[in-house]
């Protein structure tokens, strides 16, 4: 891969980084070799491009992760870019075609992965080359983990969530132009918005760096997304937790997800649960078990026991003489409810011995240790 462009070296970014190292990597380098600020400069415009192709793949976590999948397995190995140090892209083969000297990636396929077509197609923006879809296009769906106390799992409840999603400028609405910016044919595609990149016979098509797909520039850009077209915003969403929810489950919420471009609906939320443990309760499928400390005279004679149950109510519990410690004792109906079905509450006993004993208790213990050995 040492002609191969790398997109990490391109960010100055250990394989490693986080997503906000990766971000701040892109401010730091953006800030430095925009056009703005290096007019004549086309080192630094072919260095912008660079940087900005990289970022489109890296700051996007799904990209990113089929990225690192295809660059394990070796599959941008040998498409350097003949005229590039870094095998960056070439408009110059924008008009390459498949054909007998230029296989199509659709036929190619690499640890189970699929086409790598599909693949180049789906980290570069679409499997028709990368350029942007016009019209209405759905919102961005947004998978977020969110991590919920054992009773808000086991009995429901509602509970607000931040989330972070992609969406269309709302100053520019997508065009990535200053207002009252003169918009042009980008001079990198030609209007395309995709370029090629590759060595050899093969060739393949990822969105413009300059124009990021549209075909377009503005001759300004705009000051709320620096010419991208859409924000990472942060938006709250009130969501109803399902009574029984355990760790792994999953819901889909639709429309909750970021908000279309050109009018069209939004993306959906789909949220993965985590359940944290609890201090007294354990789950076991829909029954809860629950501790019960008791003294050694408690076991002995019997007693009755006030236990708490999972929706806080008092559960009278008859502990018969003699009950060993471990012994449990089922509470129907009081357990996680799940749809029509509803676990019991399961008492588990655990005897506990004194630490200290006074002088009279002391001498109690010991007649009864004695009687015991004079028995057996």
């Amino acid at each position: 891969m040492a002609q191969t462009m790398d997109f990490y070296a391109v960010m100055g970014v250990p394989s490693t980084a986080s997503q906000d190292e990766i971000k701040k990597a892109y401010r730091k380098l953006a800030k430095r070799f925009h056009p703005d600020a290096n007019a004549n400069d086309l080192k630094a415009a072919e260095r912008f491009k660079e940087i900005s192709e990289a970022n489109n793949v890296l700051g996007d976590a799904g990209k990113r992760k089929q990225y690192d999948e295809m660059r394990r397995l070796g599959a941008f190995s040998g498409f350097g870019g003949a005229g590039s140090p870094r095998g960056g892209y070439s408009s110059r083969t924008a008009g390459a075609q498949p054909g007998a000297g230029n296989p199509n990636f659709q036929d190619f396929d690499i640890g189970g992965l699929g086409g790598l077509g599909d693949l180049f197609g789906s980290i570069f923006g679409g499997a028709r080359g990368g350029a942007r879809p016009s019209g209405p296009q759905r919102g961005q769906n947004v998978e977020t983990q969110l991590e919920i106390p054992f009773r808000t799992a086991a009995r429901g409840a509602k509970v607000p969530i931040d989330l972070e999603v992609t969406e269309e400028c709302s100053t520019c609405h997508g065009n990535g132009g200053a207002v009252g910016a003169t918009i042009r044919v980008c001079p990198e595609c030609s209007g395309r918005g995709v370029v090629s990149f590759g060595q050899g016979g093969f060739a393949v098509n990822r969105p413009c760096p300059l124009c990021l797909g549209r075909g377009q520039v503005p001759s300004q850009r705009c000051p709320t997304c620096n010419g991208a077209g859409d924000v990472r915003t942060r938006k709250k969403v009130l969501i109803s937790v399902p009574p029984g929810i355990d760790t792994g489950s999953k819901i889909r919420l639709k429309g909750q997800g970021g908000k279309g471009s050109s009018n069209g609906p939004p993306g959906d939320l789909l949220i993965t649960f985590s359940v944290k443990a609890d201090k007294f309760f354990q789950r076991e499928g829909l029954d809860v078990v629950a501790p019960l400390p008791l003294n050694i005279a408690q076991a002995t004679l019997g007693s009755k026991v006030k236990v708490t149950s999972l929706d806080g109510k008092q559960v009278l519990v008859r502990i018969p003489p003699g009950t060993a410690s471990g012994k449990r004792f089922k509470v129907r109906g009081q357990g996680i409810e799940k749809g029509t079905l509803r676990g019991d509450l399961i008492v588990e006993v655990r005897i506990e011995a004194p630490d200290k004993l006074s002088e009279e208790q002391e001498r109690i213990m010991k007649e009864f240790a004695a009687a015991g050995d004079m028995k057996y």
